[in-house]
């Protein structure tokens, strides 16, 4: 098949749809991930927090906006998906803008009388409840916008979008906070999401899936969950599923307060991490997603995870920039092995109608990482810090990333043996 039909093809296993909502999705992350990156920083030398302090304020943000997509889900399939993005769109471009005033000396005298941790725990809350309808809405497009034949490649595709955001976002916020400061990294993000508002209100058409659509009211969406979160094997395979992520967002806990502390506040942490984790998947994430198709689900998730858990070993040996570098590249390496095949078993399972409900539960994980682990890993530096034994850091998360590697791995073998039991 030549080039010319390959992309003709291309073409017509997507719906134009797909690739409007790719978009958004991709300027999106490029604001959640420029602000994500500067965060600690920002809430430790601006604001004036703690290292714990940062640490919890980044668990509310993070921990309930990959939380609350179960409910904004099922919102988003009553609503329908373009009316959710323009909800999502239009919360996320205030809160972010409200999130960077706090540290803007034009606002010192509106915030000077409050409590700043209440304050920030008030728009990081309300922030998170725009975002929470991105990941469902996202999802939920590219399961209706994708044929069978190209279903696969399209959340290879969905998660390489993600990643040019999450390298982008990181890149542009370290010459906006080196020329400007932290809390203007806040500005761009706001921007950002005010453009896709105008993209959605525009551009995106709403599709109807592949598959009959099951209507179904709010009030039974909602007893769902109990089904769902009653289902002891899927409850215990997501469990597992948030030690990889604890791992994960140590890259915007610990690493930008190493290097800063460290290695010195002019080495570009924003780009260490960016370029060498978010980089390595654009690069090898579609022929890796080609190599690996064949491998089980269960299977590829248990190598990645182990490929993944070399991270904190590398940077373990020697902290350095170049072995931070190997580092995140060997974790992107391990995501791009699980983390679409997770994505896309988790659209397979899901009932008709409910695409938005099941793609809400995928982010449940992360939601457990981020309200467990960032507060971790704040707590984990400041007192490794203080006591002058910074690499207890390192050890206590390569720790983690054992037993998530060899927790997937009983779990694989439990469940392979009760599959296998006849009838």
């Amino acid at each position: 098949m030549n080039v010319k039909a390959q992309l003709q093809k291309l073409r017509a296993g997507f719906h134009p749809t797909f690739w409007v909502a790719n978009g958004m999705e991709l300027f999106e992350r490029l604001a959640y991930y420029g602000q994500q990156i500067v965060f600690m920083v920002y809430m430790r030398d601006r604001l004036g927090f703690t290292e714990s302090q940062a640490g919890q304020l980044s668990a509310v943000f993070g921990g309930l906006i990959y939380l609350l997509p179960i409910i904004g889900g099922t919102l988003a399939d009553k609503w329908g998906f373009r009316r959710a993005f323009s909800v999502a769109f239009s919360i996320l471009a205030l809160g972010y803008f409200l999130i960077g005033s706090v540290g803007m000396s034009a606002f010192a005298g509106l915030y000077g009388g409050m409590d700043r941790y209440w304050l920030l725990l008030i728009f990081l809350v309300f922030t998170a409840f725009g975002g929470s309808f991105i990941k469902p809405s996202v999802l939920g497009t590219v399961a209706a916008t994708s044929s069978e034949e190209t279903k696969s490649l399209g959340f290879a595709m969905y998660y390489w979008l993600v990643n040019i955001g999450a390298m982008l976002g990181p890149t542009i916020a370290y010459f906006v906070r080196d020329e400007i400061g932290n809390e203007f990294v806040y500005l761009v993000s706001a921007a950002s999401c005010l453009a896709m508002l105008l993209v959605n209100l525009t551009l995106y058409k709403e599709v109807a899936g592949r598959t009959p659509v099951v209507t179904e009211s709010l009030r039974k969406k909602l007893a769902n969950l109990v089904l769902v979160l009653g289902n002891l094997k899927f409850m215990i395979f997501l469990l597992i599923y948030s030690l990889y992520w604890i791992i994960f967002w140590q890259e915007f806990i610990i690493i930008p307060y190493y290097i800063t502390d460290f290695m010195g506040r002019g080495v570009p942490y924003e780009i260490v991490q960016s370029w060498s984790g978010a980089g390595a998947i654009i690069l090898l994430q579609i022929p890796l997603n080609r190599m690996t198709k064949n491998i089980p689900t269960r299977s590829a998730i248990a190598l990645g995870f182990a490929i993944s858990s070399l991270i904190w070993i590398i940077v373990g040996i020697s902290p350095s920039v170049p072995t931070m570098v190997a580092g995140l590249t060997a974790f992107s390496i391990g995501e791009m092995i699980q983390a679409p095949r997770y994505y896309e078993y988790i659209s397979e399972i899901a009932p008709p109608g409910q695409q938005g409900l099941f793609q809400g539960y995928a982010f449940l994980p992360i939601a457990i990482a981020r309200f467990a682990g960032d507060p971790l890993g704040g707590w984990l530096y400041q007192t490794s810090k203080a006591s002058g034994h910074i690499e207890v850091v390192w050890y206590a998360f390569i720790g983690i990333g054992v037993l998530a590697t060899g927790c997937m791995l009983v779990y694989n073998a439990v469940i392979s043996r009760l599959e296998a039991r006849p009838a």
